[in-house]
């Protein structure tokens, strides 16, 4: 996959890799965003989106819970 992405892509592949490496877990697009130095996740988002799309997959988790209640927001 690596020979179809562009700097920027690699550089999302290579942080994405090093996350999972230092803590045991798939970084979520906003932590991705930081890794990379990006301010946007939505560009991350973009990207992981185009890696997809030409048959590649960085993982990536969901939002973590906040610890709130659902229902009374406490």
């Amino acid at each position: 996959m690596s020979g179809h992405l562009t700097d920027r892509q690699l550089l999302i592949e290579r942080r994405a890799r090093e996350w999972v490496v230092q803590y045991g877990e798939a970084p979520s697009v906003r932590e991705l965003a930081a890794a990379v130095g990006v301010s946007s996740p939505s560009s991350i988002a973009y990207q992981l989106r185009r890696m997809r799309e030409r048959g590649g997959a960085v993982e990536t988790r969901g939002r973590r819970p906040s610890g709130r209640c659902p229902h009374c927001g406490q």
